[in-house]
């Protein structure tokens, strides 16, 4: 780049002689943003030039949820926390992405969903089968966005979302969160966009930390990239998830040491995810004191403690700056 400003210089210094001094604005104007290279090169360490690009460009969060409003309107208060949120944060000037899985219970007529042929047609290997993975979008006008979902026939065409009608979970919703982590990941990658921060809601997203810093921290979009987790309670089960969950989570090279939670049961698959989580928002909802204790003991967490909704955009914000200050720092 300041090559090619200097080359840039001597171009018009000649136009200037050739042409007279209207083009001198021209000169001075390169010359400044020369001069402002320069002092960049000097003042700041080569190490530490990813920080002050950061810093020039929008930040940019990765909104992964179970559930949002209007797609589900379900009531809850993930549901929508995952609308309001991102509409505040981008509002403050944030760029977003908002994924959430294509359940077959949403009304894709009704809310003008389609497929995104350039986004689909990948595989995603879960318990050695290979899955595909369709991409589909919708807008929100009044919110001038759009919203991502992770389809897949085997998965996500049941006319539920995590339960049967008679409310018990689907006996596969261990591979439908770990294809729905995977799908996020892998869409992300094809779009080329690079999240400072992936802010979870639900437990179906507790598997974004686990392989955000086991799977794709070398991959360059991903190297500094921050996550937090948002605890509800509305978003609990009962049933523990199958007993090979673990084992399935495992991808390529990873290790059994890497996900092994104690058991399969809710909290305990959301306490293993602390470990590669950067920061915690509680206080949405009630959440149990054992889950509370685990994040207080987790040391390198962030804790968000939100008093009401009404301060949630402004205080997650504030610790969304908080956290990326230690950006280059590695994980």
């Amino acid at each position: 780049m300041l090559i090619f400003l200097v080359l840039m210089k001597k171009k018009l210094e000649k136009e200037w002689q050739s042409k007279g001094k209207a083009f001198k604005p021209s000169i001075f104007f390169v010359n400044f943003v020369i001069e402002f290279n320069l002092l960049v090169l000097v003042v700041i360490p080569l190490n530490q030039l990813p920080a002050v690009t950061l810093l020039m460009e929008k930040r940019k969060v990765l909104f992964i949820s179970q559930e949002m409003t209007p797609y589900l309107a379900t009531g809850r208060t993930i549901s929508e926390i995952s609308r309001s949120l991102p509409q505040a944060v981008m509002d403050q000037g944030y760029e977003i992405r908002n994924f959430m899985p294509r359940f077959g219970c949403i009304n894709e007529r009704r809310h003008q969903l389609h497929e995104v042929i350039r986004l689909s047609g990948m595989n995603i290997v879960v318990n050695d089968m290979d899955q595909p993975l369709i991409i589909k979008v919708a807008s929100i006008p009044a919110a001038r966005t759009q919203v991502y979902f992770i389809d897949n026939e085997e998965y996500f065409k049941r006319k539920h979302t995590t339960q049967d009608e008679k409310g018990n979970c689907f006996a596969d919703n261990d591979e439908r969160a770990i294809f729905f982590a995977r799908g996020v990941f892998e869409t992300v990658k094809k779009l080329g966009w690079s999240p400072d921060i992936i802010h979870c809601h639900g437990w179906m997203t507790s598997l974004v930390p686990v392989y955000l810093k086991n799977l794709y921290h070398e991959d360059p979009l991903f190297q500094h990239t921050k996550v937090v987790q948002s605890l509800y309670s509305t978003d609990a089960f009962e049933e523990n998830l199958n007993p090979e969950f673990p084992k399935k989570v495992l991808a390529e090279d990873m290790r059994e040491e890497q996900f092994n939670p104690e058991n399969t049961s809710y909290e305990a698959i959301i306490k293993e995810s602390l470990r590669y989580t950067d920061a915690v928002v509680s206080g949405i909802e009630k959440v149990s004191e054992s889950l509370l204790d685990a994040v207080d003991k987790t040391e390198h967490l962030t804790h968000l403690r939100v008093q009401n909704q009404d301060s949630l955009p402004d205080a997650v914000i504030a610790m969304y700056e908080d956290i990326l200050e230690n950006t280059f720092v590695g994980h």
